[in-house]
């Protein structure tokens, strides 16, 4: 699969040529912060197809957690772009938002659901799980 996307203000740029790990929905509070409310739409590609064409992330990691998630995000424009997990090191999790074709997107997992929102709705027939699969 070939997925390009770039920032609100088009100064970041990027391409991905290869097979999505896992596309997904997380509910967790932490993505409802990154998302203005709703789920993070994302998908995890190996970072072995990813490349960043424009434009230098501006990065942010919690320094009160053991092991931060890292956060990309324009510099310009503030959107927010990828995060790093330490629990997938060879792994790039992109906003789906950012797609130039977010189409591609067909969601299979949606997790922490216990942080579920009432004004959230989830898909029936997505795979759920309260928290992260194989927790």
């Amino acid at each position: 699969m070939q997925i390009s996307g770039r920032c609100y203000c088009g100064e970041m740029r990027f391409a991905f040529d290869g097979e999505p790990q896992r596309a997904l929905q997380c509910y967790c509070r932490e993505c409802q912060y990154i998302s203005g409310g709703n789920p993070n739409a994302a998908m995890v590609l190996p970072k072995s197809g990813f490349k960043l064409l424009s434009g230098e992330p501006k990065t942010f990691a919690r320094s009160d957690l053991a092991s931060p998630r890292t956060r990309w995000f324009c510099p310009t424009c503030g959107t927010s772009l990828a995060t790093l997990s330490p629990r997938f090191p060879e792994s790039i999790i992109m906003k789906v938002g950012t797609f130039d074709d977010p189409s591609v997107f067909k969601p299979q997992v949606a997790q922490y659901l216990k942080d579920q929102q009432p004004f959230h709705h989830v898909d029936a027939a997505l795979e759920q799980h309260q928290s992260v699969p194989g927790a």
